[in-house]
């Protein structure tokens, strides 16, 4: 008869999973020696569960389709919960199985207890404990059912000993488990509202986000219906960007002054498939109209006139016919001038800066921009790296942008790459990674390195956690404790039998990434950046200004001028010169 792990590894055959991301441990034996036996699913070891978390909201995030992570019991499936918080906040299907103490033993301290129910709750659609081998295949239908539905993570507890248990007959798991087709859009009145507010406005602009997947087209048509700027915030990038000429950028802390002003100087905001978080960068007396697909999400970050519940693309396709077409184009030829000069302003700085060192960030992104291949897939780790990835990562409908976007972690980037190489074994993935950020995961080398990942690693050396400073310094702190002693990444590399490169002089960068893109297995490139950059966001405030202010003094008056004279020549001198 069979058991209950390999029950479960056939309901994810069925469902189209082909991958899970984990760790084996001794309560995880059942369910890994079933996948050893299965002949669709492959273990896709990794030396750190966090890791299998992030791979797998990596690889849902770019196939769009159930992806699953496994834990041991206890610290196992405890070091899940990072990779899991990204993936729920990204809106990204994963399952966790997450493995158990023995079910006689739970609550009494047993060696290597905890409570998984109670811990993943907060990062899951579904969180829940398989008690007996009859709840199982329930437990995980309504699991699955839940991630694939909700978007969001499903996490199922079991103990190790029932995995082994034999599975009884049930009418459950028994099919495929494959997502639902609807159209989801607002009433004829609400839509009629909306067009309503648009027909009547003298300057609109767009704000899309993650919700615009799928719905390019339907976009442009729209901004052109109503001359209307299109700003993106930074999950809708990769949908948003390309093909568009009403393109004005981005808005936000990494973000372009020009869609900032674009968003400002509007009289109606049209937010389409966002939650973007920072209400300083809304307009302070718009109109506002908000479209998602979940209700809750409506006016929760600004106040809203009229909310509508609906995918983008069903309710564009029924509020396109109601518009009437707007002539003016004064608030939209200002907002493109005015990106253009940002763009142009953006760009003069991505250069070889007279071969001077240590080399631009800019610079570095620039390149990767324009080497990497058509259909690449980036990752980006949180902080300096993610900046320059936002402002010379150009999208073109076919390259794919992951990040930890909404839930903001570290270390990210080279875990997300093992979940997007795996996933797409013949396409180019191009791991954006700051040396903070990767050596806390460092050990994820070895794993790019055991599964034959060709993924490429540039990683931004700035010897400090770089976005971290930047935060003291517009708080008008000294910086502290964020200088990082690192290795040659590059003959750390070397050392594990990897393609590894270390550049310092910008006449070397061009080569080297050429090179380690073009390398058969994985690469790793060390960046020697300029610590000192500032990724001065798109509005600057009156605390942020003195907060720099009273940064100089402060680091003067510590003994620190020196740090001061490198911040005054890498952003101000260079700027001159040019």
């Amino acid at each position: 008869m069979a058991t209950v792990a390999s029950q479960i590894i056939g309901a994810l055959s069925r469902s189209g999973v082909r991958r899970v991301y984990g760790l084996p441990g001794d309560s995880l034996n059942g369910f890994t020696d079933a996948i050893r036996r299965s002949d669709h699913l492959s273990w896709e070891h990794v030396r750190h569960e966090e890791t299998a978390a992030f791979a797998a909201a990596a690889d849902a995030a770019l196939t769009g389709q159930l992806a699953v992570c496994a834990g041991s019991c206890g610290p196992g499936n405890l070091h899940l919960i990072n990779g899991l918080f990204d993936a729920q906040r990204s809106r990204v299907p994963v399952l966790a199985i997450a493995a158990h103490i023995p079910r006689s033993e739970i609550g009494s301290a047993y060696f290597q207890e905890t409570h998984p129910q109670d811990l993943f709750r907060e990062c899951s659609v579904y969180c829940e404990l398989v008690s007996t081998p009859e709840m199982a295949p329930r437990i995980l239908e309504m699991a699955m059912r839940a991630a694939i539905e909700s978007r969001g993570v499903a996490v199922v507890v079991i103990p190790g000993e029932i995995f082994l248990a034999n599975a009884g007959e049930s009418p459950w798991l028994t099919r495929a488990i494959e997502p639902t087709r609807s159209v989801i859009r607002p009433d004829d009145a609400s839509l009629q509202r909306a067009a309503d507010i648009l027909n009547g406005a003298r300057s609109v602009t767009i704000l899309g986000g993650a919700g615009v997947q799928g719905a390019h087209d339907a976009l442009v048509t729209l901004a052109d219906t109503l001359n209307a700027p299109v700003v993106h915030a930074l999950r809708g990038k990769e949908f948003i960007e390309y093909d568009n000429p009403f393109d004005v950028g981005m808005t936000g802390l990494l973000g372009f002054a020009s869609g900032y002003k674009a968003i400002k100087e509007s009289d109606v905001l049209l937010m389409l498939g966002t939650d973007f978080p920072y209400q300083q960068f809304f307009p302070d007396h718009a109109r506002v109209i908000q479209v998602d697909v979940r209700g809750a999400h409506l006016g929760r970050r600004t106040p809203i006139e009229l909310g509508l519940l609906g995918t983008v693309a069903d309710t564009l396709a029924a509020l396109q016919p109601l518009l009437v077409r707007k002539t003016d184009r004064e608030h939209l030829d200002r907002s493109l001038k005015h990106y253009r000069t940002t763009r142009r302003r953006l760009d003069e700085l991505a250069v070889n800066d007279r071969d001077r060192t240590p080399i631009r960030p800019e610079y570095v992104a620039g390149l990767l921009d324009r080497l990497a291949s058509d259909d690449a897939v980036f990752t980006v780790d949180v902080g300096s790296p993610v900046v320059w990835a936002a402002r010379y990562l150009r999208m073109n409908g076919r390259r794919r942008l992951v990040g930890s976007f909404n839930h903001g972690t570290m270390a990210c980037a080279l875990p997300h790459a093992i979940g997007a190489q795996t996933a797409f074994p013949g396409r180019q993935v191009v791991a954006l990674a700051g040396d903070g950020g990767l050596t806390m995961l460092f050990g994820e080398l070895v794993t790019l390195l055991q599964n034959r990942l060709p993924v490429t690693l540039v990683v931004f050396n700035n010897s400090s956690l770089n976005f971290v400073e930047l935060e003291m310094k517009a708080a008008g702190i000294v910086t502290f404790g964020t200088d990082l002693v690192n290795p040659d990444f590059a003959a750390v590399a070397r050392s594990m039998g990897m393609f590894g490169r270390r550049v310092e002089a910008p006449g070397d960068l061009e080569g080297a990434l050429a090179e380690a893109l073009a390398h058969d297995g994985p690469a790793v490139v060390d960046v020697v950046t300029a610590r000192q950059e500032l990724s001065i966001p798109p509005a600057i405030t009156a605390e942020q200004a003195k907060g720099f202010s009273l940064y100089a003094i402060r680091t003067i008056m510590a003994g620190r001028a020196d740090e001061l004279l490198d911040l005054v020549t890498t952003n101000v001198a260079r700027r001159l010169l040019d």
